[in-house]
């Protein structure tokens, strides 16, 4: 019996990682109209679904009676939940890297399990300090899991996608964005499993009665959003509007850099959109010209210098630029009437394998014919496009993965973007979640900033999302397609962006260490 007991465990905390990773973005394929009764409509996050897969990893780890089998089901539970939510990847490696297809998934699921240790040691560490009270027992987890999201989205170049938090755009704990951020949300999300965990955990009338206290307080959490008692919705107003014409291209990925396809098909039609285009902005998405300006075709860049030098209109076009003495950048180019000189935003956050090559591993991008470069990383805080009354702050592909990374911008108040502009190309990873994904992590840093998110992509997903992080319109994903609309700028200052603008991540850790050494006091103590 106890093997037999032992496999359906796995099984389930298999099954609750894979929901955790769908949680995040329901996959389109598993849409039924009675599911959307439920909340489960494609691409889109399910909040309470997060809270139910965490709670049934939260329930066996109140039943580990020693740390090994905690981090077994923490590490299993990460890795089931990371593999899916990036499997996506296999497509980057395998259909356009040429990476052997077992290769590639070798590489996903090595990934996965590696970033899922720091999930496997957060349990660990719980099992071996968790308090007999349910309440500081709950806290404990929230702190652990919420270190062990840090970890993974901060250190070795980070790659936080993914995380709890993604999963609360909707819902009740997105109101605690503007003041908590993603990694509050998650460790918000971790309390609350817990918590319910605790409180489901007996049929107990008596136990039932002494654990009002904890549901009564997850009841609070619930509900204090709704009642907004300190008036966030006061906090922010608007600064005008912008009209936008954001571009997406759909130039397939295999073609994307071939001079005798891709390339002449990119050029002529991001130049055609250009030249039509008639709202006060319009924007090319990342690499939408896959040269250096000095390969363009003749009188190319000087036509396009052109047109925006006079007028009421302006550009923000994705492009590489540099040269092999200066070296290269992934770059946004800002043109506008009267410049003069040419805006720029270089990408600071750069890919692992993709922009930059992590020592010892060039082994690895050797088995794939990806066009791989060693880009130069631009500085923090760069200058902000300022055009029309806004301030518009520019980010590349999964840079705005990176909120604490994006708070420095509002250290100055009166500088502080209006607006966010994200350049993407997302056709490395086919038509695949990643998209949605992406899309979720735009309106997390909306609600976070309170600012709207406008997102230009090669694919999609290429939409309009309002300081409120609801999408406001958007283009059907693979298509070659125009959007145009208004963007509504805000100024004022989100608690969540004047604290992490000031200490970064810092707090997070310093509260998590505190309770952790509490925890760790009381378990000697009771020894």
């Amino acid at each position: 019996m106890r093997p037999r007991s032992q496999l359906i465990k796995v099984a389930l905390v298999l099954l609750a990682g894979v929901m955790h990773a769908a949680s995040m973005a329901w996959p389109g394929s598993l849409s039924m109209p009675a599911l959307a009764l439920l909340g489960l409509r494609q691409g889109q996050p399910v909040w309470w679904l997060q809270l139910l897969a965490l709670g049934m990893l939260a329930s066996l780890l109140i039943k580990s009676d020693n740390w090994r089998i905690g981090a077994r089901w923490g590490w299993l539970f990460a890795t089931a939940w990371l593999a899916t939510t990036f499997g996506w990847t296999f497509v980057a490696l395998h259909t356009y890297g040429g990476l052997p297809a077992l290769l590639a998934v070798v590489a996903v699921l090595g990934l996965a399990a590696l970033l899922a240790l720091y999930y496997g040691a957060a349990c660990a560490l719980f099992v071996t300090l968790a308090p007999v009270n349910r309440l500081f027992s709950a806290l404990v987890f929230a702190m652990l899991w919420s270190s062990a999201e840090l970890a993974r989205g901060t250190w070795l170049t980070g790659f936080g996608w993914g995380a709890a938090g993604y999963a609360h755009v909707e819902g009740p704990l997105s109101n605690f964005a503007p003041w908590l951020g993603s990694y509050g949300l998650s460790a918000l999300a971790a309390w609350l499993a817990m918590t319910l965990a605790h409180g489901l955990s007996s049929g107990d009338r008596a136990v039932w009665w002494h654990r009002m206290d904890a549901l009564l307080l997850v009841g609070l959490v619930f509900t204090l959003p709704v009642i907004d008692p300190l008036g966030l919705s006061t906090r922010t107003a608007s600064a005008g509007r912008l009209s936008v014409t954001l571009l997406q291209g759909n130039i397939p990925q295999d073609e994307k850099f071939e001079v005798g396809s891709g390339v002449p098909l990119a050029l002529a039609w991001y130049a055609e959109q250009l030249q039509n285009s008639r709202t006060s902005l319009v924007i090319a998405p990342e690499t939408a010209l896959p040269v250096l300006p000095q390969q363009l075709p003749p009188a190319y860049w000087v036509a396009l210098q052109q047109r925006f030098a006079t007028g009421q209109q302006a550009a923000l076009i994705g492009t590489p630029l540099g040269d092999t003495q200066t070296g290269y950048t992934n770059s946004v180019v800002g043109l506008q009437p009267g410049q003069i000189q040419v805006w720029r935003y270089d990408k600071h956050h750069l890919v692992p394998f993709g922009e930059f090559i992590p020592p010892f591993f060039k082994w690895f991008t050797q088995m794939m014919n990806i066009p791989l470069g060693d880009f130069n990383r631009g500085v923090l805080r760069q200058p902000s496009f300022e055009w029309q009354g806004q301030r518009l702050s520019t980010n590349i592909c999964y840079e705005d993965l990176f909120g604490e990374e994006l708070a420095p911008h509002f250290l100055d108040p009166v500088l502080a973007p209006s607006i966010f502009v994200n350049v993407s190309n997302l056709a490395w990873f086919g038509n695949s979640l990643a998209m949605d994904q992406h899309l979720q992590i735009a309106r997390m840093r909306a609600l976070e900033f309170a600012r709207p998110f406008v997102l230009a992509t090669n694919t999609g997903a290429t939409a309009i999302v309002d300081h409120e992080g609801r999408v406001v319109s958007s283009l059907p994903r693979n298509t070659r397609g125009v959007l145009e609309g208004e963007v509504e700028g805000r100024t004022g200052i989100t608690p969540y962006a004047s604290w992490v603008a000031r200490f970064g991540l810092w707090p997070f850790w310093w509260l998590a260490l505190g309770v952790v050494l509490l925890a760790k006091n009381r378990h000697l103590r009771k020894r």
